[in-house]
């Protein structure tokens, strides 16, 4: 395989990427940027392209009797075998496999869209068997309303020609579906080809700003997998079709493709604006690990308090007021939708703070539901003398009593609202409440934040087979520390040795080379890169790894380890994708020593 394709950046199973040609064509992109005839390379013209650099050679499934499958870049390589350029394989969700190919052409792709399952299940299939570090490309199939949610589907490259050939059928394309030439009495564009008078515009000047449409729609997708919201803006463009709506709603049930792909944490704010949020990996990530790896290291009442319209919730005036009232006498939790339930110590962890929802005033019986059943797990995971719902009646109440019945625990709850958490009657209901429960310290509360942090970033320690008992990562990795600096830019320190630092602005733990080896010598599972002989400098490329922890997440704090280094620093490619691939930075490296 030749050196062609590149992943730059990732946004689930989206990528931003680029076949390296003499004129880089960026992905998700057109492959027509780099032919000359729209695409369509049919086999007797095979010839024209030999001895080129600088052209894909794309043979479309098209171009050969339906249900056959042919391995294009063998074929090309014995016709042509000096050549040395980008090839693409064509394959089936049936036939696909690693043919030595930059990219690989779905062969049915235009037959089964509008199947939302089959369409899933062919992307997965393919994805599963192709080398990570190539392109797919569904041929026929992109328009400007359905070509972001196939990127979002993993697919990279496109060609023009269904966009087209409906321009000279005389459908004028937009971002939200089509509409007959014939209807418009004004055309909704300010492209080149829509700059044509309206009574002069006629169908091959509709196919032009088809593809223009296409262009523009390609350019957005990109710049959103660059910022990390591909998503956000999937969610309301796949609804001007019934069947992409449906696609993505099954990416959504194909957790573990997704998860997989997805980073674990973003700069950039995400937006859950209808229930279709509920089911968003990071959502789903957040409520799990909260209810499968925190542990609760206080030992007062928990104390349920609704979150904030800003983040972190405690920078917000109504939880300065429960700060205020609670004077470090309580555990206390947030609840919210779409996120569920957030300890206090997790207010910085992403998502909890880099989120916006929208706000009506009433809960949907989606979010009631998806709440309830968060909180009666964590219930369950977790053990408090006392049970304080500090939360307006309503949605929040009924809430709490769902998940109350919900819970396998035997738990009852104190409710301390009348009419709004913020009164001076309900803040005085709440300090009563909890009168005579013992302070513990600001100091305790720094700990016990980098432990919980720890807990739900590294996961769960050693286990005691004879006791069941499990050694939370946090417990285990910083039981003996100190904090300095200021909340929330903690540094962690034991023994007069730096092992982390707090990163506010994601509400992760970054280890220094000491935390690093203090975690590859304790029980807890350490997330390893394993590397050939050299030195890393900056970051570890893909060709170097040898091997991965395959739960290694983008973003992920790794350890490096080889013949002549141990370094320390975060994951840029899943664990399956460093394996997998031949190219693209695996680590980028934050400390390292040489042995």
């Amino acid at each position: 395989m030749t050196d062609y394709f590149e992943v730059h950046e990732r946004d689930g199973p989206a990528r931003l990427g680029e076949v390296r040609l003499s004129d880089p064509l960026r992905t998700p992109g057109l492959v027509d940027e780099v032919l000359d005839d729209s695409g369509s390379v049919w086999p007797e013209e095979r010839e024209q392209l030999a001895g080129s650099d600088d052209r894909l050679t794309v043979l479309p499934h098209r171009a050969f009797p339906a249900g056959t499958d042919e391995r294009v870049a063998d074929a090309f390589a014995t016709d042509y075998p000096d050549v040395d350029f980008p090839s693409v394989a064509v394959v089936s969700g049936d036939t696909a496999a690693d043919y030595g190919a930059d990219a690989y052409a779905l062969s049915e792709a235009a037959g089964i869209a509008g199947h939302a399952a089959a369409f899933v299940e062919t992307v997965l299939d393919v994805r599963e068997e192709i080398p990570p570090d190539t392109a797919l490309y569904c041929s026929g199939l992109a328009t400007p309303a359905n070509v972001a949610t196939l990127a979002y589907a993993g697919v990279d490259l496109f060609d023009t020609d269904k966009a087209y050939v409906r321009g000279l059928e005389g459908f004028y394309c937009s971002t939200d579906g089509e509409a007959f030439l014939e209807d418009l009495d004004e055309l909704p564009c300010a492209c080149e080809a829509c700059r044509t008078p309206r009574e002069a515009f006629d169908h091959e000047d509709c196919a032009e700003h088809n593809v223009n449409a296409l262009r523009a729609e390609l350019a957005r997708v990109r710049q959103r997998i660059r910022s990390g919201r591909l998503r956000d803006y999937v969610e309301g463009q796949a609804r001007h079709e019934a069947w992409l709506t449906a696609l993505f709603r099954r990416l959504d049930q194909q957790y573990g493709y997704v998860e997989e792909r997805t980073p674990i944490s973003r700069r950039d704010e995400l937006l859950a604006a209808s229930d279709d949020s509920l089911k968003r990996v990071e959502i789903q990530r957040f409520a799990d690990r909260v209810t499968s790896r925190y542990h609760n290291r206080f030992d007062g009442p928990l104390v349920l308090v609704p979150c904030s319209a800003r983040k972190p919730y405690g920078d917000s005036q109504s939880h300065a007021q429960f700060h205020k009232t609670i004077d470090y006498r309580a555990h206390k939790v947030s609840m919210t939708s779409p996120i569920g339930v957030v300890p206090q110590e997790l207010e910085l962890t992403y998502p909890a703070q880099h989120y916006d929802s929208v706000v009506t005033g009433e809960w949907s019986e989606s979010e009631i539901e998806f709440v309830a059943e968060v909180l009666a797990r964590y219930l369950d995971s977790t053990d408090y003398p006392r049970h304080v719902a500090h939360v307006p009646p309503g949605g929040y109440t009924d809430i709490v009593e769902r998940a109350t019945e919900k819970a396998d625990a035997d738990v009852t709850f104190e409710f301390t609202v009348a009419d709004h958490p913020t009164t001076d009657e309900s803040l005085a209901a709440l300090g009563e409440t909890l009168e005579g429960e013992a302070r513990y310290l600001k100091r305790e509360r720094e700990h016990n934040t980098v432990r919980a942090i720890a807990d739900y970033q590294f996961g769960g320690g050693s286990s005691d087979v004879s006791t069941g008992s499990v050694e939370n990562a946090g417990d285990e990795l910083f039981d003996h520390i100190s904090t300095g600096g200021r909340y929330p830019s903690l540094r962690v320190t034991s023994e007069g040795e730096q092992w982390a630092t707090l990163v506010p602005q994601y509400g992760t733990l970054s280890l220094t080379m000491a935390g690093a080896r203090r975690w590859v010598e304790s029980d807890v599972p350490t997330k390893t890169v394993e590397i050939d002989g050299f030195v890393p400098q900056g970051s570890v490329l893909a060709p170097g790894i040898l091997d991965a922890d395959g739960d290694i997440r983008v973003g992920d704090e790794v350890v490096v380890e080889g013949p002549r280094a141990f370094a320390v620093g975060k994951a840029s490619m899943s664990g399956d994708e460093m394996v997998r691939s031949t190219r693209g930075i695996g680590v980028d490296v934050r400390h390292v020593e040489e042995r």
